[in-house]
């Protein structure tokens, strides 16, 4: 048994080597340590298997004939699929090894043999750890610029309202009838409350992944009812129609969660529902313990390649695609997911579609 507890037994690991004694115990190391080992025994084979499922870091011999790791490496680094994956050189300690080299053309560390199973352990712990970090601060980098660019629309459309009301109400104040300015104040309101609005389901749910919460029974029906009252400008607006069920099955969550949840699939209904848009909400008590809610639309339906990225983090539709359901229908997915449930979508173009989530059903 390994005093190494195992970094991950995902992790994919290529060891390239022409010696097959250095293979196998390089390979035996790195199994014992839980990681998937793939040996290759020149470097044809090495950018061959990199290319076709690329690991997650390259343990990579440089004295080998035909072609040498510094030219395997080189090759890696021009290849779009494997540029990122870190390279740990090989060299003996009789071998000369220049230092200066292996990091130029990209490599990472070095090891050197005869192999010294602490070193070996540590080192691409090391550097897998690093990968991962990166890999993570990378996604997390680009989900908060598409982040940024959706909040940024989404804010738009109510604050260029306050501003063209304000705007127009500062030129003809002595002209406006006070009933007419009494109609352009209340929708200067309204707009500016939705802008609040939207600022706190930012800060809200920024909190989503990390915040944890008091799970409690739901009262759907006022959780609705209070989701209606903040999307009444959308109502109107849409001159929408909403079907209610008489009664709710009771569900466990976290209310200020759900209540987003419903804001967001109502909204969507509302903006690409039918015209005018008539949605119908509802409930089912499903197996395994769970209620599936649900809010299906009068509208065109969405074609299969739209349904599949409806509920990835912060894409946005374009084009064949409808844009603006990106933001909410990822923040629907992450917090149904945190609540225990699961979340998805039934459309049929000329049909309509029916958004639903998953809730934990109370006991009775």
């Amino acid at each position: 048994m390994s005093n190494y507890p195992p970094h991950s037994s995902r992790s994919d690991i290529l060891i390239v080597d022409d010696t097959p004694a250095n293979l196998r115990l390089l390979a035996g190391i790195l199994t014992e340590q839980g990681y998937k080992v793939r040996p290759a025994s020149h470097g044809q084979m090495a950018l061959y298997a990199a290319q076709v499922q690329p690991p997650d870091l390259i343990l990579l011999d440089i004295m080998m004939p035909n072609m040498d790791g510094y030219e395997v490496c080189r090759q890696l680094k021009a290849d779009e699929r494997t540029r990122n994956i870190p390279i740990i050189f090989i060299s003996a300690l009789g071998e000369t090894l220049d230092k200066v080299t292996a990091f130029s053309m990209g490599g990472v560390d070095y090891i050197a043999k005869p192999f010294q199973v602490e070193e070996v352990v540590a080192r691409v712990n090391t550097h897998l750890t690093i990968r991962r970090l990166n890999q993570s601060l990378q996604e997390q980098v680009a989900e908060l610029d598409a982040f940024a660019h959706t909040v940024a629309h989404d804010l738009k459309n109510p604050l260029s309202l306050v501003v063209g009301y304000a705007d127009y109400m500062l030129q003809a104040l002595n002209e406006i009838e006070p009933e007419q300015l009494w109609e352009y104040l209340q929708k200067v309101k309204k707009s500016g409350q939705k802008a609040a609005s939207i600022v706190n389901e930012i800060l809200l749910l920024a909190t989503v992944p990390k915040k944890e919460v008091d799970i409690g029974s739901l009262d759907m029906a006022s959780l609705i009812a209070q989701s209606l009252e903040r999307l009444v400008l959308s109502l109107e607006e849409t001159q929408g129609e909403i079907r209610l069920p008489d009664c709710w099955p009771v569900a466990l969550g976290y209310g200020p969660w759900v209540e987003e949840v419903w804001i967001n699939y109502i909204s969507n209904g509302l903006k690409y529902g039918g015209q005018p848009p008539r949605l119908e909400l509802g409930a089912s008590i499903e197996s395994g313990g769970m209620v599936r809610f649900w809010v299906q639309d009068n509208g065109p339906g969405l074609t299969a390649e739209a349904q599949q990225v409806l509920f990835t983090e912060f894409t946005r539709l374009n084009g064949f695609r409808v844009e603006g359901h990106g933001l909410g229908l990822s923040i629907v997915r992450r917090i149904v997911k945190k609540l225990g449930g699961q979340v998805g979508l039934e459309s049929q173009v000329g049909q309509g579609s029916l958004f639903y989530f998953t809730l934990p059903r109370a006991e009775a």
